[in-house]
């Protein structure tokens, strides 16, 4: 059976739920005062959940960051020092590709915004049809960018060429911002080595395995604290506890500073994805900071079938490996050799082994292979990604 998505405040908690009938769990997503601090998961039973039950599972799963985030509320303490700075402008973009379902999603949700000035960008990378332009017609404060260079990262570089403002919020048309996500993210900018801030991705959907395998093996949220990641203490290649590109903001000027995508990496090219890990670890590189802000949050649909989520863990595997070619090959960096091993041994080797052995709990082991295989191939996929770049730039 299906897992309800549930989003709930410790401030606000109702006597019970009820309407859960097609539903045997709930993932609940707790706030405090609007701002995210944890999540449960918790057992339906007859359709309900009760409420003396919910108050107790939902503070002891918050921890002490309750009492923390309760005593800074209290405090009126911000820990970015920026509560009384105004806010710098933004320009939202959101990269596309044939999925007008998903794209009208998305606006809708980025149109609940507080009007803070912000601008909206949708770039749609090499379409097959006009079905995004018209969506994004029934929006007026939204400009369409079409780019016909393929690949996620050419449409990011795209919008952070075209974007009015210094700061560039990404968002994939798959997710959905809550309505506070922008003024989150954009809030951690006031220390100019910031160049990049991440936020937390909580699934919007649990209704089939395939998408809750996907959220229990690759979840795209990391965690409820803040993390402020300094390229002068942090290590260039421990990137993957940064977060993600689907909810992401950057400094427009890191297209001067560092470069922007890389684009033979990404969606759209044979490599598939990899692009925001090697962003992430050139900004260390170069010495700036990143930030993961858990309160900048948005809901993100999974892959809705079993071969999808088999496909997308495939492109992860494509992706990091293509990523770690790149470093040894682009920037001659020889450490990067010893992380395939690492990743091996103490991740993708018990894990199979547990799968094998059908031990309980273990991962599927289709799914597990599935990322092994993107992994053989992943070195091979960058050569023919960059051949191609090469070809089409030359083309274009």
């Amino acid at each position: 059976m299906a897992t309800a998505v549930l989003d709930i405040d410790l401030k606000q908690l109702p006597q019970e739920i009820c309407g859960l009938d097609s539903y045997q769990k709930a993932l609940i997503l707790i706030r405090l005062q609007g701002q995210p601090i944890g999540k449960a998961l918790l057992p339906v039973i007859k359709g309900r959940i009760s409420g003396v039950e919910l108050q107790d599972h939902l503070i002891s799963a918050a921890g002490p960051l309750l009492w923390e985030r309760w005593l800074q509320n209290y405090l009126e303490w911000d820990e970015t020092g920026t509560s009384n700075s105004t806010l710098p402008k933004a320009t939202v973009a959101v990269c596309t590709r044939d999925r007008p379902e998903d794209l009208k999603r998305c606006l809708d949700a980025l149109m609940q915004l507080p009007d803070d000035g912000q601008e909206f960008l949708v770039i749609d990378n090499c379409p097959s049809t006009d079905a995004t332009r018209c969506i994004v017609e029934n929006y007026p404060q939204v400009r369409y960018i079409r780019e016909d260079f393929p690949g996620s990262s050419a449409a990011r570089n795209r919008a952070l060429r075209e974007a009015k403002y210094e700061i560039v919020a990404f968002t994939d048309d798959d997710a959905k911002p809550d309505p506070h996500w922008l003024r989150s993210l954009v809030h951690n900018f006031h220390d100019p080595r910031v160049v990049c801030v991440t936020g937390q991705v909580m699934p919007l959907e649990l209704e089939n395995e395939a998408q809750e395998w996907f959220e229990n093996y690759s979840p795209l949220g990391r965690g409820f604290k803040r993390l402020v990641f300094d390229g002068t203490t942090s290590h260039r290649f421990h990137v993957a506890k940064i977060g993600v590109s689907a909810n992401m903001a950057l400094r427009r000027n890191i297209l001067n500073s560092i470069g922007g995508f890389d684009e033979v990496l990404g969606v759209g090219t044979p490599t598939r994805c990899g692009e925001d890990h090697e962003l992430f670890s050139r900004i260390l590189a170069g010495g700036y900071k990143i930030i993961y802000e858990p309160t900048a949050l948005s809901w993100h649909r999974h892959r809705r079938t079993w071969e999808e989520t088999r496909k997308a863990l495939y492109g992860y595997g494509v992706g990091v490996y293509s990523f770690w070619t790149r470093c040894l090959l682009v920037e001659r960096e020889f450490g990067v050799l010893l992380l395939p091993l690492g990743w091996f041994l103490h991740d993708q080797l018990p894990n199979s082994l547990k799968s094998f052995f059908r031990f309980p709990g273990s991962r599927p082991l289709d799914l597990l292979l599935a990322e092994l295989q993107g992994c053989l191939v992943g070195p091979w996929s960058y050569f023919v990604s960059r051949q191609q770049y090469k070809l089409k730039s030359k083309q274009l």
